[in-house]
């Protein structure tokens, strides 16, 4: 079976800082993660395609993720940044695409979970630039904490026509055991046709030192059973997954938590529905 990495990152504190590696719980990953470190990586745990995503909001960073996919054999797709709420989002959209490598823009991310306001998504402003994503044939992921899902499920509403993939699982509190509010609210989101969710992320909402394959299990029963397998896609989240565990480990333990599934819904899992969202090759 083909592997297909929907979501991980790479970074070079060479060229630019990531400002949000702060403290001594993160110190880990102040370093620099470069493309061969990953495909070794990927290589060794099977997995034969990736999509980039990006970090930080910085204009800078996309050009520099599409350059880079345009000499990898190993990514296959980028999830770029731009400002939602300017303008000229759509120019910006298709300026992009016509830079070295653009071809394999797939989406667009901002980093909602840092924005103080739980209605951010549903703003004029960023509907106007969501509805110019959707209208350049991108998909847009989601990353959000669990309190502002309802905001992330009025947006998909108001925008049907732009896939939005949510990243992470919607960020539950598995470190404390707790389902509620947040498995009502994710089923909520799942609900609407044009969303999409990323098994990732879970072994980094845990108790980074003790989570277990029984402990996720309830909140990837959740999603695959409010989204689906074929709504439902592998990521590893590296290298932030190293935190709490190895690439190697993320596999395994994905695999441990969809083992349920058959053969066909497995392999949705594992590559189609990352190839399908994403338009991979």
């Amino acid at each position: 079976m083909t592997l297909v990495d929907a979501h991980h990152h790479l970074w070079d504190l060479a060229v630019r800082d990531q400002e949000w590696i702060t403290g001594p719980d993160l110190a880990p990953l102040r370093r620099s993660f470069l493309l061969p470190e990953l495909e070794a990586q990927a290589r060794d745990a099977g997995v034969a395609a990736t999509v980039l995503v990006q970090t930080v909001t910085v204009a800078e960073e996309t050009p520099e993720l599409l350059a880079l996919a345009a000499r990898s054999e190993l990514v296959q797709g980028v999830v770029g940044w731009t400002d939602l709420t300017s303008p000229g989002v759509a120019d910006e959209l298709a300026r992009l695409r016509s830079l070295p490598g653009g071809e394999f823009l797939r989406s667009i991310r901002h980093q909602v979970q840092g924005e103080r306001d739980p209605q951010w998504l549903t703003r004029p402003d960023v509907l106007r630039g969501l509805r110019a994503v959707a209208t350049s044939g991108l998909t847009y992921d989601l990353v959000v904490l669990a309190h502002q899902l309802p905001s992330a499920t009025r947006a998909a509403a108001a925008v049907p026509g732009l896939t939005f993939v949510l990243d992470h699982l919607g960020k539950p509190p598995i470190a404390s055991g707790e389902l509620r509010p947040w498995a009502g609210l994710v089923r909520e989101f799942a609900a609407l046709p044009n969303t999409v969710c990323k098994l990732s992320g879970a072994v980094t909402e845990a108790d980074w030192r003790s989570w277990s394959a029984a402990g996720l299990a309830p909140y990837a029963d959740t999603v695959i059973d409010a989204f689906g397998p074929r709504r439902l896609m592998f990521c590893s989240d590296w290298p932030v997954c190293t935190l709490a565990a190895s690439y190697r480990e993320v596999v395994a333990v994905s695999r441990e938590l969809t083992a349920a599934l058959s053969a066909p819904e497995r392999e949705e899992v594992w590559s189609g529905t990352a190839r399908r969202v994403y338009r991979l090759p």
